[in-house]
């Protein structure tokens, strides 16, 4: 810019010293004020350019500080109470049946002092408790191995959904670690034991899906039986054992039914009976 002025006043003083130069002079100068001014818009335009490159790096830089901020913030709510941090580990809980004295003990002072309501709590906490023993003394009884197949101890359960003997549920699943398994469970339910005296009682021998028979009635050590098959599921034995129990074998991969029945003749069904108190 410094250097288009500086010619036009050059030019200038030249063409003064003639007269009749002053039509050629009007034009130059018009054509250098021309000149001047696209500079001028040109340096202008590349000074808006760089005031909006920085006015957007500026906006960039807040916001990624508002992020940070906001993450920063948002880390230190959850250190402080504000919000609660991922957990990443744990024991988890320790499974702890009522302690049946000191329940029984908890009832009677209770019951002595008028309050029935505590009385009944501690008392069904006793009942749970003894639920629970049972359930415990009968899956220890049950075979370590069945069919080649090892008990995996990380299944083993003993459950319970309340108190009195119902919904007591025991559970050994036996497998050889690759496809082959087979699990026992032993419960009381009202809905499995529905379901298996409706069709014992039935009076029929078997049902034909597409020509294929997929349920039959049987016996495993003289008691009475369904057994079932299913391409997606294989064998599954249920068995009632008195008035409120059954044992449920399933076995996936069993080449045979008579497979099946070996294995479910492994149990001791007389002896879980009377553990389970039934007649």
């Amino acid at each position: 810019m410094k250097f288009l002025t500086g010619c036009v006043a050059f030019v200038l003083a030249v063409c003064l010293a003639s007269p009749t130069s002053a039509q050629f002079l009007k034009k130059l100068q018009q054509k250098a004020e021309q000149a001047g001014e696209k500079a001028v818009d040109k340096e202008l335009g590349l000074n808006q350019q760089q005031q909006q490159q920085q006015q957007q790096g500026q906006q960039g830089q807040q916001g990624q500080q508002g992020q940070n901020a906001g993450n920063t913030g948002g880390m230190n709510a959850n250190k402080s109470g504000g919000g609660l941090s991922q957990n990443q580990g744990g024991g988890g809980l320790i499974s702890t049946p009522p302690d049946v004295k000191q329940n029984l003990s908890d009832a009677e002072t209770a019951y002595k002092g008028g309050k029935y309501g505590e009385a009944r709590y501690a008392v069904q906490q006793a009942m749970l408790g003894v639920e629970l023993e049972i359930g415990n003394k009968v899956l220890k009884s049950l075979p370590e191995s069945v069919s080649g197949l090892n008990k995996n101890p990380q299944e083993d359960q003993v459950t319970s959904t309340g108190y009195g003997w119902a919904g007591l549920t025991i559970v050994r699943k036996y497998d050889d670690g690759k496809d082959k398994d087979f699990r026992t469970t032993i419960a009381n339910n009202a809905a499995w034991m529905s379901a298996v005296n409706m069709y014992l009682s039935s009076g029929g021998y078997a049902q034909q899906t597409a020509g294929q028979q997929n349920w039959k009635q049987t016996k495993v050590k003289g008691y009475r039986a369904i057994i079932e098959y299913s391409e997606g599921s294989g064998y599954k034995l249920s068995v009632p054992i008195g008035q409120s129990s059954l044992i449920v074998f399933e076995g996936v991969n069993f080449a045979s039914e008579n497979d099946m029945m070996t294995a479910a003749n492994v149990f001791d069904i007389d002896g879980i009976k009377k553990m389970l108190g039934e007649q």
